[in-house]
């Protein structure tokens, strides 16, 4: 990892969201789909994942459910049992509740919560399976009450129609039964679109690789989307009380993502940066993920040395990462000037995996500097408010005049007259004047 000064290193960051071709690409699959249903659904399943499947076999069934339990560990059952309880204890505080205000003129406003009606969950496969990534969407849903949530995930390539059975467990603990086996950007035109065997849904969420983020891009208007997700990113901020040990782990736990994930060191100590890059290198030697790590650090890592903490929050800041560690001596005392990062751990036993799978908090997090205007993933994703009015007589005739006035001085006299047409009825031409 090179070591360079703040002043030195671009904090800004540009992702390209795929090439020409992959848009295209992208945007023919989405037009078969949307026109041809089914049958497209299995031709590209048959092209990209090589599973030739007939419709009746797109659906995952029961049997299929109860068989995958038998196929994963005790202990995996327990482990996402666990995970699933944390998840919901922390989402089921974000709840919203709808409200009402009656004003001493008789009038009612408020705002009215309802859940989506169906939302679509795709769940990456094939050569990567992440059963956490299923309780990150599914909980939250669950806990806005939406009732239909449906998964979409793909079979496991070269010939079989299998689905991996720690995600099929996991989808079956968070509770959800309409799983369908099929992936990629078809599987994004058959969430929006619909098809024979699947219906279509409201949003869409969850990861997937660059055809599965551009059809999400190219269906957003027809469905709802949580967010087109760059590569991973982790940024440490780090003084001497830290050790190089686990903050070139936490480094790696991203870095091993993809060759594009970045991992950063911001630390106003010399010696630390010196440390700590000395043990990226060791702990890359013993990593399974090498080769991508590798990439990833040489191509998108740094370690930026500042004069401060104060001047590396500023940096963090700027940044606005993914994930955010702040590992230095009384980490809590710096807590109200960070205000750009997805998700923030404070201190030496707040290990980025600790977010990504347990503690609570959902790991969908806001990339590519987004942070700065955008959330993690939470309840108010799968919620929609109406705003509720009730106006009585009285509140009409008390403010009618001042709302034609405004709606004249907007050029909109159709506005204007039909507040006019009710004050005259109601014996105020006068005032209507």
């Amino acid at each position: 990892m090179k070591i360079v000064k703040a002043e030195d290193f671009d904090l800004r960051r540009e992702v390209e969201y795929g090439s020409p071709e992959q848009n295209e690409a992208v945007r023919e699959i989405v037009a078969q789909v949307k026109q041809q249903g089914d049958a497209a659904l299995l031709n590209y399943t048959e092209q990209f994942d090589r599973v030739r499947l007939t419709a009746g076999q797109l659906r995952v069934t029961e049997e299929e459910l109860a068989a995958a339990y038998q196929q994963v560990e005790p202990s995996f059952v327990e482990a996402i049992a666990a995970a699933a309880a944390n998840i919901r204890s922390f989402h089921s505080r974000q709840r919203r509740n709808s409200w009402m205000d009656l004003q001493p003129d008789g009038s009612l406003l408020g705002q009215i919560i309802r859940p989506l009606k169906r939302v679509g969950v795709y769940v990456p496969g094939g050569k990567a399976a992440y059963p956490s990534s299923v309780l990150m969407n599914v909980i939250p849903a669950q806990v806005a009450g939406v009732p239909e949530i449906v998964m979409v995930t793909p079979p496991a390539t070269g010939g079989k129609a299998g689905i991996d059975p720690y995600i099929l467990v996991a989808a079956a603990e968070a509770g959800v039964s309409e799983i369908y086996r099929v992936g990629g950007a078809q599987a994004i035109a058959a969430l929006a679109y619909g098809t024979e065997s699947l219906a279509p849904v409201d949003k869409i969420c969850g990861p997937g690789n660059i055809y599965v983020a551009l059809a999400k891009r190219e269906v957003y208007g027809v469905v709802d989307i949580d967010s087109i997700a760059g590569p991973s990113e982790i940024a440490v901020l780090a003084d001497d009380s830290a050790d190089p040990a686990y903050v070139a782990a936490d480094l790696l736990s991203q870095a091993e993502h993809d060759e594009m994930a970045s991992a950063i060191l911001v630390t106003p100590s010399p010696a630390f940066a010196e440390a700590c890059r000395a043990e990226v290198q060791r702990q890359l030697g013993e990593l399974p993920r090498r080769g991508i790590a590798e990439a990833s650090v040489q191509d998108y890592g740094a370690i930026i040395l500042v004069d401060s903490v104060v001047e590396g929050i500023d940096v963090i800041n700027r940044l606005a990462p993914e994930h955010f560690e702040l590992i230095v001596e009384e980490p809590m005392a710096y807590l109200g000037l960070i205000e750009n990062a997805g998700a923030i751990f404070l201190g030496p036993y707040s290990s980025e995996p600790v977010g990504d799978y347990f503690a609570g908090p959902n790991h969908i997090i806001p990339t590519n500097g987004t942070a700065r205007f955008s959330s993690p993933v939470d309840v108010d994703d799968f919620i929609k408010k109406s705003s509720l009015i009730y106006y009585s007589k009285e509140a009409l005739l008390s403010n009618g005049v001042t709302i034609m006035e405004l709606a004249r001085r907007e050029g909109l006299e159709g506005h204007a007259r039909a507040i006019e047409i009710r004050l005259r009825k109601e014996g105020k031409a006068g005032e209507a004047e």
